[in-house]
């Protein structure tokens, strides 16, 4: 199945948006009155990365960049 270059870009977005939101999430003071945080936010804002940076190479790739290394002779 290939993705095409509209639903990359879709998922590319949502990506950047969960990458920015468990980036916040994770970022916000710890309150000691409510006890320790059970999600992990940095762990998810990371995954969120890494699935959005192999998106932005596979939508690069569809757009005709060349992302591989150059002839040796």
């Amino acid at each position: 199945m290939e993705l095409s270059t509209s639903l990359t870009v879709i998922l590319l977005t949502v990506a950047a948006l969960f990458t920015a939101l468990f980036g916040y999430l994770g970022a916000r003071p710890y309150n000691p009155k409510k006890g320790p945080r059970m999600v992990p936010w940095t762990f998810f804002m990371l995954l969120c990365f890494t699935a959005g940076l192999m998106l932005l190479v596979h939508l690069l790739t569809v757009l005709g960049f060349k992302t591989d290394p150059p002839q040796r002779y």
